[in-house]
């Protein structure tokens, strides 16, 4: 069995059929994230997990909309961290890619507050950063010389390895380093579909190190397609391209890795296996 530990779900118009050939293609579990468009519809993906036994969810309000994170939007997070089927909390983090983000202040506060209810609800957190290292001039100059990994990392040290409790990487993009600093923070390292692409040399070279017991991997659908399918739209089946890819990187075969990644993806959340 597959598991899609990470993909956006609320969006797609026929949903049945994208979970139809999910099941054909082996995925057995989802984890569809809750960001919704914004922290008022975070709730969508939990609504799919109470309709869908197969798919279970995060909640969360993302770096791009940490401008609206409130304290009527975080009251409403903490409920929603509270349902046995919101697994973990996320997916937040720091972005200092696109130009009309919020500021770095604005980021880290709401970052640091989800950070508070993850650990009072004692749910994992699932992680997005992005730096600004191919951003637009404009947006270089905005963001710079802060580096958005350096920031994640100082305050997952001060908030977040204190509570003794795990995370997810998603979509790890980061290189050596980033990445044993993450795994000596106590995170797993999600591959998405661009591991697949070929330019991605740094981080093929980490998901062929990554400790067994730490490497999951995901779909980011509808983004990120893997090869061959880049440019497509992207969906929960697809993980299998992206699971054959790190396989091979690994020298295993695709059965073993699914199995590898499935046993972490339980052991990272027992809920999703007595979850009502």
């Amino acid at each position: 069995m597959l598991i899609d530990s990470h993909c956006h779900l609320d969006d797609f118009e026929d949903l049945p059929s994208v979970l139809a050939r999910a099941r054909a293609a082996g995925v057995g579990k989802l984890l569809a994230i809750g960001i919704g468009n914004g922290p008022d519809t975070m709730h969508r993906a939990l609504d799919l997990a109470h309709l869908h036994p197969d798919i279970f969810a995060t909640a969360g309000i993302h770096p791009q909309e940490a401008h609206r994170a409130t304290p009527e939007a975080l009251a409403r997070l903490a409920t929603l961290a509270a349902d046995p089927r919101c697994l973990a909390i996320g997916e937040i983090g720091l972005d200092y890619y696109h130009l009309d983000n919020p500021d770095i202040s604005t980021q880290q506060a709401a970052f640091i507050a989800q950070l508070q209810i993850a650990a009072t609800a004692h749910k994992p957190i699932t992680i997005h950063c992005r730096t600004s290292e191919l951003a637009t001039a404009c947006a270089k100059a905005r963001y710079e010389p802060a580096d958005a990994w350096e920031d994640l990392l100082s305050l997952i040290h001060q908030h977040w390895t204190p509570t003794g409790l795990p995370g997810i990487m998603h979509c790890f993009s980061g290189n050596q380093d980033q990445a044993a600093r993450s795994l000596a923070a106590g995170f797993y390292l999600s591959f998405a579909g661009n591991v697949t692409y070929p330019r991605s040399t740094t981080i093929q070279a980490v998901a062929a190190t990554t400790p067994a017991n730490r490497i999951l991997i995901e779909t980011d659908a509808p983004f990120l397609a893997p090869i061959p399918l880049r440019g497509q739209t992207n969906e929960p089946a697809y993980v299998a391209h992206t699971a054959r890819f790190v396989a091979s990187l690994r020298g295993i075969s695709s059965d073993d890795l699914a199995a590898i990644t499935t046993s972490n993806f339980n052991a990272l959340f027992p809920a999703s296996q007595s979850a009502p």
